[in-house]
């Protein structure tokens, strides 16, 4: 076992009041739950019906971009959220899908333990990511789908090449929690049976506003864009909170998105942020920028907190991303802004090489300054410096931290 839970609880209990008992699974402590559950064989305990709109889960932002809020979601939110992705996704019942994130993540709560209750699925759970064991539990339990951030799609794809293996049970990987280069999406479908791989765009507050696009009729659209809003309404509003009207062909400008819909989070357990997040008519101001195209699909551009200002300009970070992964040197690529002296922010990039990229920092500098050339990214655009590294910090779901990305290229 990784964690040490057992002793992460007792660190805690004295300041929880509240906390009764504590139950270990897997061990033979006094307590246990194969204890708890032969006592309670024997008892005859009437329950109180929940309301359906009462908080079943309170769970924590992942704080990549600022202070992690407590979100709190009822019994109808969640039920919403997971029938309209087994509708859209085709999920069996029986069918099992994957879970490499942690529970405590909206995507491991959600589709690892809620779905198998509410659509009879069942769940193969993976402690800590891993894509050789992830492989592995694929092929031995025809893992039909699962639900993941970016670096497991990559790690997937990328290892079940070397093992000559398409895995052709695999029916769905829904990618999100952070910026999807298209490049890995398609890479991704080149190398399953099914083209089965798509970008989705949610959040603990607002959990699978998109659900992707599947089938090789819709390859581009699952790569190049974020997907369609099932059951959810989209808005996207200016800097003044007025909603931007459709162009003459049916585009939605670039501005913040908000959304509304059943599965939504019923609130923040701090009043106060309830009250900054969620406009009068029910609107959740999501933080992120992005616009709608001409045949409906979101398209992220990147996090408000994510945009570079260079000189009065706005630079989206996802773009330049989006460019550098183009280059068959860079494995993954994260930029942030940096302090300018003249300009107040410049661009930097943070790149993970390839095996196969020069060892030489200035030759691969010079290879990646020549790809963002030839792919017409406008000068003010290309990063002013580059850090190699050999993995980025992370979350627990795999998103990148760029808030420390930020504090080390300031020191």
């Amino acid at each position: 076992n990784k964690y040490d839970f057992a002793g992460m609880m007792e660190d805690i209990r004295s300041e929880c009041p509240d906390l009764l008992h504590i139950s270990h699974v897997r061990a033979d402590k006094p307590g246990n739950l194969q204890e708890m559950i032969e006592t309670g064989r024997d008892l005859d305990t009437s329950l109180p019906t929940p309301d359906p709109d009462d908080v079943k889960l309170l769970l924590y932002t992942s704080g990549t971009t600022g202070r992690p809020k407590a979100v709190l979601h009822s019994h109808n939110t969640l039920a919403r959220a997971s029938f309209c992705a087994r509708d859209h996704w085709g999920m069996e019942p029986g069918a099992h899908i994957l879970m490499p994130s942690p529970v405590s993540h909206v995507s491991g709560y959600a589709n690892g333990l809620e779905l198998p209750f509410l659509c009879d699925t069942r769940t193969v759970l993976m402690e800590s990511w891993n894509a050789e064991k992830a492989v592995a539990l694929i092929e031995t339990f025809s893992v039909a789908g699962t639900v993941a951030a970016t670096p497991f799609l990559q790690e997937l794809s990328r290892l079940a090449e070397e093992k000559g293996t398409r895995l052709p049970s695999l029916k769905y990987f829904a990618c999100g929690g952070a910026a999807v280069p298209p490049e890995i999406v398609y890479s991704a479908n080149r190398q399953f049976a099914e083209t089965c791989c798509f970008r989705v765009f949610g959040s603990s507050e607002a959990p699978l506003v998109t659900l992707g696009y599947q089938g090789e009729s819709n390859a581009d659209l699952a790569a190049t864009t974020d997907g369609e809003a099932v059951d959810y309404e989209i808005r996207i509003v200016d800097d003044n909170g007025d909603p931007i009207a459709p162009n003459a062909d049916g585009e939605v400008p670039d501005g913040e998105i908000e959304v509304r819909g059943p599965a939504m989070m019923i609130g923040y357990a701090d009043a106060g942020d309830t009250a900054d997040a969620i406009t009068p008519d029910g609107f959740f101001k999501t933080g992120d920028i992005g616009f709608i195209n001409s045949e409906g699909a979101l398209c992220i551009s990147g996090r408000k907190k994510d945009l570079i200002i260079r000189g009065g300009e706005n630079i989206s970070a996802k773009e330049i991303e989006d460019v550098l992964h183009l280059s068959s040197a860079v494995r993954e690529a994260a930029v942030v802004s940096m302090p300018h002296e003249r300009l107040g922010e410049g661009v930097c990039a943070f790149i993970i090489l390839t095996d196969t990229a020069p060892k030489d920092s200035d030759e691969a500098i010079s290879i990646l300054l020549e790809q963002m050339a030839e792919s017409g990214l406008a000068k003010q655009k290309r990063p002013e410096k580059f850090i190699f590294v050999d993995d980025f910090p992370r979350t627990a779901s795999g998103k990148i931290r760029k808030d420390k990305l930020r504090e080390q290229v300031k020191v």
